[in-house]
C-alpha cells in the first residue's frame, strides 16, 4: 500500500509517495539523491486516478527530508522502523504530481480519505493536515471571512479573496501553524509562508464555488472596460486574471483594498468592547445589549459601560477607558447600524432591541463583531439547533438492570417498541403546534417559557419528519445505529429515553447503573468498587456482542480489570474461545507478571521473537492458551497466521499505537477477526478526533461510519467550528462504548496518596553561563542565514545545545571532563540525592538524553555509595525487567537513572516516591505519563515531584509560557519543541537569551 504525502510550494499542492515495499537504501554517494523507495510520479498518478486531475504535472523535486546516509526515514504509516542513530536532513530527489492552487480544493477533499480503505493507497499525516485546512478554508469562505483582493501574479493583475483571520479564526490559524507537519514544507518554505499559501489558495477556490458568476449585462466585461467592473467580475470568473491592466490603475484600486483586509485584522488590542445580549423578563418583549469593556486575555476581567462611566476600572484599562469605548462602538456600529441611535448618548451604556432586531444581532451582527475581535456573549440556547428529535424505547419485558445480558435472554437482536416526538428547545411539541409555529414564520420564539430561534430550513425537516413512521418495533441493534447516527443534519437526535439493559447502554453511564460484579473467584486479591464498575461495564458489553474502550487514567488499573474479566468469562466452567492480547513489546513481560500474580489460573503464552511458535505448532499452542500475547510489530508480520484464527477477543493495550487508520499496522490489526474487541489507553484523543475514529473502529467497526462520514458529521464541525451541538451528539454516539475515569478524582479512588508539584530553581555556573552565551551568538548567526527546513533544523540544534548547557558543561563538550562543581543543576540533584538516601527512600530521575544519562550514572553511585539503576532503549527485554524488579524488590534505598522515551510509559515503579525530571520535554502529558511511574495504584506514600529549571535560561521562559496557557499547553506545545522553530529571529532571541542576574 502506497503512502501518499502532501506539500506545498509555489502555489502549487505537491503529492509524492513512499512503497513500503521498494528497498529503503541507496548506494549513491553524491549529495543529491534519487529517493529510494519514492513512487514514479506515473505509478502515483494511477493510484490516485480518481482523486487528481489527469493533466497533474510530473516533475522531479529536491525534498528536505530527515534520513541517514543510506536514505529518508519511513514515514509512521509505512509500518517500517526507522533508523534511531545518525538521523539528520538531506536532500533527496523525488517524483511528484504538482497540482495548481486554484485546482487544490477539489483535489484535496478527494484526497482526504481513500475510496476503499484496503485500496492501493493511504494518506500520510501531512495529507491529511492540508486536507482538514482545505476544509477550514472552505469554512472560512462558506462563513464570508473572507475580502476581495487585486494582486499580481506573474506581472498579471488577479481579482483573489483573502481569509479573515480575527478573533477564534486568527488563534485556528496559530493552531494549524503550530501543528503543521515538516513534510508538508519539504519543497522548501517556512511553515508561516506554506501555510498562508495554502490557505489563500483554498478559500479563493471556496468562494468562487460558493459565490455564483457576476456578469454585467449578461457577458464578462471586456478588455477595455472599466479596471473596477473586470476586478468585480473576476471574483466570480474562472479565470480571475485581468491582462492588460495599467499599473497606475491596479494601484489605485489595490491601496484601498490592502487596507481594508489591514483594517479588519486591527482588533487586537488587550482591551476590547463586548456586548452582551439580554432575553426579555416574562411578559415583556424588548430585548437588551448591554456595552462593555472586557480583556482580551482573560475575559472574566469586565467592565459594564455603566460602571466606566461612574469611574469603576479594572486591571490592564488605559488612562482614557471611555475614548477606548466609543472608539469601539464607533468601528462596531458599521457592522450593527441599529447602534446608530445608542451612539447619540453622549454617555451610551445599553440600547433596546425589539425582537427583530435581536433577531438580526443573533444571526448577523453577532459572528461579524466576533470575526472582528469584540467580544459577544449570547444566551445560552442562541446558535444551538433549536429543533430536534426524542427517541423513546421500551423494552417488550423489562429486566431490571443490573442482571447480566445473557441471563436475561437480551440481545441486540432483541425486539423493542419505539417512538420518535419533536422536541423544541427542551419541549415535546405535537405536530398541531409545530404547524402553528411554522404558520407564523417568527424566528425567536418563547416555548413553555424558553426562548428559542427557528430557522426555515429546521422547521421544514421537521414536517417532513412528522409525516414519517414516528412509532412502532425495531431491533436494539437498529435503535443503537440511530442513536450512532444521530439524526439529520437540520433534525439532530437530542434526547433518548430508554429503559433496561438497553436504556443502561445508551446513558453512556452504565457503568454506574450497572450492579458491580463481585471479584472472580480465581483472582488473587479485591478489585476496588470502581473496577468491580468497570468489571460489569465490560462484561455487560461482552454479552452484548459489543466491543469498548477502557480509558481510565493511568493507573487506575487496566490489566485487573481485563483479567478479572477473562477469570469472569471463566467461571462455572464456560469455555470461551482464545484472546489475542496485543500490546508495545516494552509491556509483555508486564502482561505476563500481572496474569501470573492476579490470574495464575489463566493459561498465557507469548508469542514474540524468533523463537515463536508457528504453523502447527501454533495451533497447537492456541488449544493449550486462555491468552495470547504478542507486540504490534509481530501482529503486523505474522497477520496471515493471526487472521486464520478465530479469537474470541482482541485486546490491544497502549491502544494509541492504532490512532492512525492509515498505518500498516492499525489496518492489520483491525483486520483480524474476533467476537469482541477491547481497545485500553489513558489517551483516546491526542491530537485530534480521527484517533477516536481509528480507535472505535477497531472496538466496533462500522458502527461511527466512514471515517469520510465521521469526519464531515462530528471532526470538522468540532475541531473547527467548536460544534457544541456536534460535541453533544459524539458524546452520545461514543458514551456507551468509552469508560473513562480519572484518579484525580475522589469519589473513584480516595485512598492515593497526593501527588506535590514543584519546581527546583538552578542558577548557571560561570562556566555554563559563557558556553550558554557563546551557543546563542553562534547560533543565532547561523539561523539568520538560513531558511526553509535547515532553519528549523538550526533552531532546534540550538535549543538542543542550550538544554545540553544547562544539563552539564561536559555533556555539551562531551570531552569526557570531570563533573563535579561545574553545574548548577547537578549540584542541586546531589544535594537533594543524599536527602532522599538519608531518608531511606527511593526516586526516579527522567533525562531525555541517554548520553547523559551514561556519563550521570556512574558519578552519582560513586558520590552516593548507593546504587543508581540506568535504564535506557539499549537494553535487551530481560535486563529491563531485572533492573524493575530490582528496583521494585530490594529495600535498600536506591535511585533509577531512566531515559524519558525509554521508559515514559509502561513501567509500575511504585516502590519510589520521589520524581525528578532533570531536563525538561515542555510537554505536560509527556512529564505526567512519566511521573505516572511511581503515581498509581500500589503508592502507598505522597509522591515528590520536581521539575529542574534553570533561572534566566530558555527553560525558566518557556516554563513561563506554558504556565500562561495552561489550558491550551497540550496544542501549543503537545508535539515536543517544535512550535519553537516558527518563532522569528528576534522572539527567538529573547527566548534565548540569558539573564547574567541568574548565574551565581
Amino acid at each position: 500500500m502506497l503512502v501518499v504525502q502532501g506539500g506545498w510550494t509555489a502555489g502549487q499542492l505537491v503529492l509524492w509517495a513512499e512503497d513500503p515495499d521498494l528497498p529503503r537504501g541507496t548506494s549513491a554517494r553524491a549529495r543529491r539523491r534519487p529517493h529510494p523507495f519514492a513512487v514514479s510520479a506515473d505509478g502515483l498518478a494511477a493510484a490516485l486516478t480518481d482523486a487528481v486531475p489527469h493533466d497533474a504535472g510530473h516533475d522531479l523535486l529536491t525534498l528536505q527530508l530527515p534520513g541517514t546516509g543510506s536514505g529518508p526515514l519511513p514515514s509512521p504509516e509505512t509500518g517500517l522502523e526507522p533508523a534511531k542513530r545518525g538521523v539528520k536532513l538531506g536532500s533527496w530527489d523525488t517524483p511528484v504530481l504538482l497540482i495548481p492552487g486554484d485546482r487544490a480544493l477539489s483535489a484535496l477533499a478527494a484526497l482526504a480519505e481513500p475510496a476503499d480503505p484496503d485500496g492501493p493507497w493511504t494518506p500520510a499525516a501531512s495529507l491529511r493536515y492540508l486536507s482538514l485546512l482545505a476544509g477550514w478554508g472552505f469554512d472560512l469562505a462558506r462563513r464570508g471571512r473572507m475580502l476581495p483582493q487585486l494582486v499580481t501574479e506573474a506581472g498579471v493583475a488577479t481579482g483573489r479573496w483573502r481569509p479573515v483571520l480575527t478573533g477564534p479564526d486568527g488563534a485556528a490559524f496559530r493552531d494549524f501553524a503550530v501543528a503543521m507537519p515538516p513534510v508538508c514544507r519539504a519543497a522548501g518554505g517556512t511553515a508561516a509562508v506554506t501555510l498562508r499559501g495554502a490557505l489563500d489558495a483554498v478559500t479563493d477556490s471556496a468562494a468562487r464555488q460558493l459565490l455564483p458568476e457576476r456578469l454585467l449585462l449578461g457577458v464578462r466585461p471586456g478588455p477595455k472596460a472599466d479596471l473596477g467592473d473586470r476586478w468585480v467580475s473576476s471574483l466570480t470568473a474562472a479565470d480571475p486574471t485581468l491582462p492588460g491592466a495599467r499599473p497606475a490603475d491596479i494601484a489605485q484600486l489595490a491601496k484601498p483594498l490592502e487596507a481594508w483586509l489591514r483594517a479588519a485584522h486591527e482588533a487586537n488590542a488587550p482591551i476590547r468592547v463586548s456586548f452582551r445580549l439580554v432575553e426579555p423578563e416574562e411578559g415583556e418583549d424588548e430585548w437588551g445589549l448591554d456595552f462593555a469593556l472586557q480583556s482580551a486575555e482573560d475575559p472574566s476581567l469586565y467592565l459594564p459601560a455603566d460602571d466606566l462611566w461612574t469611574g469603576e476600572r479594572m486591571p490592564g484599562l488605559t488612562a482614557r477607558a471611555d475614548e477606548t469605548l466609543l472608539a469601539g462602538l464607533g468601528r462596531a456600529v458599521r457592522l450593527f447600524p441599529a447602534m446608530h441611535a445608542a451612539l447619540l448618548e453622549a454617555q451610551p451604556s445599553a440600547m433596546e432591541l425589539s425582537t427583530a432586531e435581536a433577531h438580526e444581532f443573533l444571526r448577523q451582527a453577532a459572528p461579524l463583531l466576533q470575526a472582528a475581535g469584540f467580544g459577544v456573549q449570547l444566551p445560552t440556547w442562541a446558535g444551538r439547533k433549536a429543533v430536534g428529535l426524542k427517541l423513546t424505547t421500551r423494552t417488550k419485558s423489562t429486566t431490571p438492570s443490573g442482571k447480566a445480558a445473557a441471563s436475561s435472554g437480551f440481545g441486540l437482536d432483541e425486539l423493542v417498541s419505539f417512538r420518535i416526538d419533536l422536541v423544541i428547545g427542551e419541549s415535546t411539541v405535537t405536530p398541531e403546534e409545530l404547524a402553528e409555529l411554522a404558520r407564523l414564520k417568527v424566528p425567536l420564539v418563547r416555548v413553555r417559557g424558553q426562548w428559542v430561534e427557528l430557522d426555515d430550513r429546521q422547521l421544514a425537516a421537521a414536517l417532513k419528519a412528522v409525516s414519517r413512521r414516528r412509532e412502532g418495533e425495531l431491533t436494539a441493534g437498529e435503535v443503537l445505529q440511530q442513536v450512532v447516527d444521530g439524526g439529520e443534519e437540520d433534525l439532530p437526535l437530542v434526547e433518548v429515553d430508554a429503559e433496561g439493559l438497553l436504556g443502561d447502554l445508551l446513558s453512556g453511564d452504565a457503568e454506574q447503573r450497572l450492579a458491580p460484579l463481585a471479584t472472580p473467584s480465581g483472582f488473587r486479591g479485591v478489585l476496588r468498587p470502581y473496577q468491580e464498575r468497570g468489571l460489569s461495564w465490560l462484561h455487560f458489553l461482552t454479552q452484548l456482542g459489543l466491543g469498548g474502550v477502557l480509558a481510565d487514567d493511568m493507573g487506575l488499573g487496566k490489566t485487573a480489570q481485563t483479567l478479572s474479566l477473562l477469570l469472569t468469562e471463566r467461571d462455572n466452567g464456560g469455555k470461551p474461545g482464545p484472546t489475542l492480547l496485543i500490546c508495545p513489546m516494552s509491556l509483555v513481560s508486564n502482561w505476563q507478571k500481572e496474569a501470573a500474580r492476579f490470574a495464575p489460573s489463566l493459561r498465557v503464552e507469548v508469542h514474540h521473537g524468533g523463537t515463536r511458535k508457528r504453523d502447527a505448532e501454533f495451533r497447537e499452542l492456541l488449544e493449550q492458551s486462555d491468552v495470547v500475547v504478542t507486540t504490534y510489530g509481530t501482529a503486523l508480520r505474522d497477520l496471515g497466521t493471526l487472521r486464520e484464527v478465530q479469537w474470541g477477543r482482541i485486546v490491544c493495550d497502549e491502544a494509541q499505537a492504532i490512532k492512525n487508520s492509515g498505518t500498516r499496522q492499525a489496518q492489520a490489526v483491525r483486520s483480524i477477526p474476533a467476537r469482541t474487541r477491547l481497545a485500553l489507553t489513558g489517551t483516546p484523543v491526542e491530537n485530534h478526533l480521527a484517533e477516536l475514529w481509528s480507535i472505535m473502529e477497531f472496538a466496533n467497526p462500522g458502527l461511527l461510519g466512514s471515517a469520510k462520514r465521521f469526519r464531515k458529521r462530528f471532526q470538522e464541525p468540532i475541531e473547527v467550528r467548536g460544534d457544541a451541538d456536534a460535541t453533544a451528539a459524539l458524546k452520545r454516539a461514543t458514551g456507551p462504548f468509552v469508560l473513562r475515569r480519572l484518579k484525580t478524582d475522589k469519589s473513584i479512588i480516595s485512598d492515593l496518596p497526593e501527588k506535590n508539584e514543584m519546581k527546583a530553581w538552578c542558577r548557571l555556573t560561570a562556566e555554563q553561563a559563557t558556553l550558554y552565551q557563546a551557543v546563542v551568538e553562534d547560533m543565532l548567526s547561523v539561523i539568520e542565514g538560513s531558511e526553509g527546513i535547515q532553519r528549523r533544523g538550526n533552531v532546534i540544534a540550538a535549543m538542543t545545545k542550550l538544554k545540553q548547557v544547562c544539563n552539564h558543561p561536559a555533556h555539551l563538550l562531551k570531552d569526557g571532563s570531570r563533573l563535579p562543581g561545574r553545574s548548577g543543576k547537578l549540584d542541586r540533584l546531589e544535594e537533594l540525592a543524599q536527602e532522599i538516601i538519608e531518608d531511606g527512600d527511593k526516586a526516579l530521575i527522567f533525562t531525555q538524553y541517554s548520553e547523559f544519562g551514561t556519563m550521570l550514572q556512574p558519578y552519582l553511585a560513586a558520590q552516593l555509595d548507593r546504587p543508581v539503576l540506568w535504564l535506557h532503549g539499549g537494553l535487551s527485554k530481560a535486563k529491563r525487567d531485572e533492573l524493575v524488579d530490582r528496583f521494585q524488590n530490594d529495600p535498600e534505598p536506591m535511585l533509577f537513572l531512566l531515559s524519558l522515551k525509554a521508559a515514559g510509559t509502561g513501567l509500575n515503579l511504585t516502590a519510589a516516591n520521589h520524581v525528578i525530571h532533570y531536563d525538561r520535554w515542555w510537554n505536560p502529558a509527556v512529564e505526567d505519563q512519566a511521573t505516572d511511574r511511581a503515581f498509581r495504584i500500589g503508592q502507598s506514600r505522597n509522591v515528590q515531584v520536581r521539575k529542574f529549571i534553570c533561572t534566566g535560561t530558555l527553560e525558566e521562559k518557556i516554563d513561563a509560557m506554558i504556565e500562561r496557557k495552561k489550558a491550551l499547553a497540550s496544542s501549543v506545545v503537545g508535539t515536543g519543541e517544535d512550535w519553537v522553530s516558527e518563532l522569528n529571529t528576534d522572539q527567538l532571541r529573547e527566548l534565548f537569551s540569558l539573564d547574567t542576574a541568574a548565574v551565581r
